[in-house]
């Protein structure tokens, strides 16, 4: 499957949306607060970031691990034309909610892909082609529609269908299939644990010990990662697995990621 829409970011080709639809709450993510609406200070007239090779050191790591998925170039381009929100200032409130409401369409549509190449979960592959297909439509309204969709109903449908992939996709796997999805593990103690076949969908694992822990097979949906110690963890066949949750978390070399992640820099 080929698809038209983008579901990889270029910031290239974006008016530097993120840095000024979102909102900053100074913690260990971000250094300052930041209100929705308002401009990173470090954003330039050129809509790049100033101190983009000094995020962590100047304590923006949340600015690192943030991934788009390819919603900013199309709202950027394919939606407004080229238009931004300096030089269009009566389009920019509704623009920036248009990033939000795109930005949550992509990251459906990233799932639907990657339930697609899920071998084992190919008697659901038509539905999901139907809902790709569908959403990928929507993605590409003009901005009045897509304010006026019920992005949290196809929401829920879409999660309901890549549950039931999940499910067929770990039902023959080996381990364990624990179930902690949408559990509050943070910190938890679970080096070198089974995690083979887990649905670990939403779960918090915030500065969890996974250290050795074997994630084959787990599915990974939106589970919050962040400063998870992942070093000599085996995600090699991990299900849903986001290269934002990799770069969130800690790992080494020992660390093993699925082919088509990139081991982070930091690590």
């Amino acid at each position: 499957m080929n698809p038209g829409v983008e579901l990889e970011a270029d910031c290239s080709r974006c008016v530097g949306l993120c840095c000024v639809a979102l909102a900053f709450v100074a913690s260990a993510d971000f250094a300052i607060d930041k209100p929705p609406g308002e401009p990173c200070p470090h954003l330039n007239s050129a809509f790049r970031c100033e101190i983009h090779t000094e995020l962590r050191q100047r304590g923006f790591p949340g600015c690192t691990v943030f991934d788009c998925l390819g919603a900013g170039q199309q709202v950027s381009q394919a939606i407004y034309g080229g238009r931004d929100w300096v030089h269009n200032p009566e389009i920019a409130s509704q623009m920036f909610e248009v990033f939000a409401r795109e930005r949550e369409l992509h990251l459906l549509l990233w799932h639907l892909r990657e339930a697609l190449q899920l071998p084992d979960a190919a008697p659901l592959a038509p539905p999901v082609r139907r809902a790709f297909l569908r959403l990928e439509a929507l993605s590409a309204q003009a901005p009045e529609a897509l304010l006026d969709l019920d992005v949290a109903a196809q929401t829920r449908s879409a999660r309901t269908l890549l549950r039931r992939v999940s499910a067929l996709a770990r039902a023959n796997a080996p381990g364990p299939h624990v179930d902690y999805a949408n559990a509050d593990l943070i910190g938890a103690k679970l080096g070198r644990a089974d995690l083979r076949g887990a649905n670990l969908r939403g779960t918090q694992l915030v500065a969890a010990d996974l250290r050795d822990a074997d994630l084959r097979w787990a599915d990974l949906t939106v589970a919050d990662l962040r400063n998870a110690d992942l070093r000599g963890a085996d995600l090699s066949e991990a299900l849903f697995v986001r290269q934002a949750q990799m770069d969130a978390a800690r790992g080494d070399a020992r660390t093993r990621l699925p082919p088509r992640l990139n081991r982070p820099a930091h690590w």
